[in-house]
């Protein structure tokens, strides 16, 4: 190991930045932000930095190197294009055993400025040890797209409460356990919501009740259509957080398969008119494993609020006073046009869009067709491969043009994904030849028209 990685505090502490043109721009960006007091010394200032150092009180002195530039500042950095300069300002920095970074040298440097996640107060640093910026930037931005922003309000959080945590559990294992609990559980997805009442009223009754510790909770979480890339980072957060996993047909398996190894997985399917779980037992099986004092992930495909039956699932946990919390998803819709290419709504062909119900109740559809005359609104069935023949047949019934463009998106998103072109007149026999599988998705409208030269995705 090169170098040991610290932080330094530099709230009002006197530092100088020798050199003013971009590269010290950007060293001064995060010095200033750090608290320091800077100093620039450089005969030319560029205008981004004279103004940084404006709004946050540093000083610019005009004027060329010297050694008692250095004198009396605990920290010093070198940023400009002569090679010379900076030596020299290394070799007094060393001289007076002051910290020093010359900027790209890594063999001047006795100190050296990381790539920097910042989820204030919370910091991430990660540090090729001067080998290779580009490279630490680039893992960088990887952790980044892993750290949600609202870290920074968790961490503050905690150290609000981190002495009464200490004085009502003194001893350091138990403490610790706690903190671990907190930091990964309700009270964290509180706080990362920004409910911090919430999350300070179920603080305070752990520390009351230890068997609050035990209590569970059900995450209702939109899987999105099938690919597992378009699930948020909320989503997987809670998935790889959950003791259960409860998951039908309509959720991909690479999604399933995000949730913790050691996760029970429970399969809660249905099919048309087979059904492996009526809804109401998984419903109580929802509150059941939660009274156990379970972590459950209720994965529903697409979004749970759009015809996912989402509000029945937590509506009994509401009644029963468990504790929930809904991520939303990529409804089909969405996902199903974004990758076929098919955009819902544009501006020369439909103005609106409709997302409808397609499955057959009784071997009918009770809408009231009148409403779906419009061409220029977009139509999205959900559900209504078996009802397909019925849709066609009303749409023209009630003034659709039999050439309306229709398009089926079979199992979106997915590496399997198909799409099958038609009208409102030829579809049902494309099916009928085809033969595709559910889940499938039916848009119908002029976009449809758009999809031979927008599609980017096509079938995979």
């Amino acid at each position: 190991m090169q170098y040991l990685p610290v932080c330094l505090q530099l709230r009002d502490t006197p530092v100088v930045l020798v050199g003013g043109g971009k590269v010290a721009v950007r060293k001064a960006r995060l010095l200033l932000r750090a608290g320091a007091s800077l100093t620039v010394v450089c005969p030319e200032i560029d205008p981004e930095l004279e103004k940084l150092l404006a709004e946050h009180g540093g000083t610019w002195q005009q004027s060329r190197y010297a050694e008692t530039d250095l004198h009396g500042r605990k920290l010093a950095v070198a940023a400009t294009p002569d090679g010379a300069v900076n030596r020299r300002v290394h070799d007094d920095a060393v001289a007076l055993s002051l910290p020093v970074n010359v900027v790209d040298n890594p063999a001047l440097c006795t100190v050296i400025f990381p790539s920097i996640i910042d989820r204030d107060p919370l910091l991430i640093a990660v540090s090729s040890s001067g080998q290779s910026p580009v490279l630490a930037r680039l893992l960088r931005r990887k952790i980044e797209a892993l750290v949600p922003a609202a870290y920074g309000r968790l961490a503050r959080f905690a150290g609000r409460f981190r002495g009464l945590v200490k004085q009502r559990i003194p001893d350091e294992g138990a403490r610790r356990l706690f903190w671990e609990h907190a930091m990964e559980g309700p009270v964290a997805e509180q706080v990362m919501a920004g409910r911090e009442d919430a999350a300070e009223t179920r603080l305070r009754q752990r520390l009351e009740d230890t068997q609050a510790l035990h209590r569970g909770e059900v995450y209702l979480i939109g899987a999105g259509p099938g690919d597992p890339d378009l699930l948020t980072f909320k989503a997987a957060r809670l998935l790889q957080h959950a003791d259960v996993v409860l998951y039908d047909r309509l959720v991909s398996p690479a999604v399933v398969d995000m949730a913790r190894r050691d996760a029970e997985r429970i399969y809660v399917g249905k099919k048309r008119a087979e059904h492996s779980l009526p809804q109401q037992e998984i419903n109580q099986l929802l509150v059941d494993l939660a009274l156990q004092g379970k972590h459950v992930a209720r994965l529903k495909g697409g979004d749970p609020f759009i015809f996912g039956r989402g509000g029945e699932e937590i509506e009994l946990l509401a009644r029963q006073q468990i504790p929930f919390q809904v991520v939303p998803g990529i409804t089909a819709a969405s996902g199903a046009a974004c990758y076929a290419g098919i955009p819902l709504t544009h501006r020369d062909c439909a103005q609106s869009v409709r997302f409808v119900a397609g499955h057959l109740r009784n071997g009918r559809l009770d809408h009231d067709w009148e409403q779906f005359r419009s061409t220029t609104e977009t139509l999205v069935f959900y559900m209504g491969l078996l009802g397909l023949p019925l849709i066609c047949e009303q749409l023209q019934a009630h003034g659709r043009d039999p050439d309306t463009p229709v398009a089926l998106v079979e199992r979106a998103t997915s590496l399997e994904q198909r799409v099958l072109h038609g009208s409102l007149a030829t579809i049902p026999g494309i099916v009928e030849r085809e033969q595709p599988r559910a889940p499938t998705l039916i848009i119908v409208g002029d976009v449809v028209r758009l999809q031979e030269q927008l599609s980017w995705f096509g079938e995979r």
